[in-house]
């Protein structure tokens, strides 16, 4: 009888989070790096990942587990310079529905006393919806038209460029997955990592690029509580945020078109 029962939990356990997700490793300037293994984590003593506690997601705009999934600072560090890729790697995913956002914010000092509190952060990538409201809505599953669907089935990663030009010091890295599926109910799955940036570039996001997480939405927003299986509301979708920092990338495009 024990038995059936521990059984039947772990089968209630995988189930569980078998509907959700989480980063759980990283491919950053072509270098491998384990991620933090939340079911697990006498696996995972020392990665680069702050330590997200479960695969469920955080439910508000307001909750402070937001900013990284409740996670804490980590004991290793990547490194990377302006315009290397850097992939976070899913070990799953299911929603095909909801936006993909990836953040940076540059930390004072040491890894150590860095806590991404403030309106530090920045985006460098987001994916959104590109469906066309007559075959395509919000809630198609098949085909869908949001980008987070590249992540349900294949590799389950995604790759983005550190901003060029990035002035070097300690970052953090963070991939947000808005799981949007379930009409005015979003969920967040927000995990980050510590990567330090070399090289002698100066580029630094103005203001109008940084917010502070939480702090860069609210709950009632309407790319936030988005009732998706409406399709008499105009089938489009605006990433919550601000706009993405491209470092001194745009500045080069428009000297050459020049």
């Amino acid at each position: 009888m024990l038995l059936t029962s521990v059984l039947g939990s772990a089968a209630l356990l995988a189930s569980g989070a078998a509907a959700h997700g989480a980063v759980t490793s990283y491919i950053i300037a072509g270098k491998n790096y384990p991620g933090y293994q939340g079911f697990s984590p006498a696996n995972s003593p020392n990665v680069i990942q702050w330590q997200w506690h479960d695969y469920n997601p955080v439910l508000s705009c307001s909750d402070s587990k937001l900013r990284c999934n409740g996670g804490t600072s980590a004991t290793l560090n990547a490194t990377a310079a302006p315009g290397d890729t850097i992939t976070a790697i899913w070990a799953q995913w299911t929603h095909s529905q909801g936006p993909i956002l990836v953040w940076m914010y540059k930390c004072p000092g040491s890894f150590s006393s860095c806590d991404g509190s403030g309106a530090g952060w920045f985006k460098i990538d987001e994916a959104g919806f590109h469906g066309d409201g007559v075959k395509v809505f919000l809630d198609t599953e098949n085909p869908s038209g949001w980008d987070i669907a590249k992540l349900v089935g294949g590799n389950k990663q995604w790759s983005s460029k550190v901003p060029e030009g990035l002035a070097p010091g300690n970052y953090l890295v963070r991939h947000e997955l808005i799981a949007l599926h379930q009409a005015n109910n979003p969920q967040f799955y927000p995990e980050c990592a510590q990567v330090v940036i070399t090289g002698s570039g100066t580029a630094q996001p103005d203001a109008s690029y940084k917010a502070a997480i939480p702090g860069y939405c609210n709950q009632n927003d309407p790319n936030i509580k988005v009732p998706i299986n409406d399709h008499s509301i105009p089938q489009t979708y605006k990433i919550p945020g601000p706009p993405v920092f491209k470092g001194t990338a745009s500045k080069k495009a428009r000297d050459f078109t020049a």
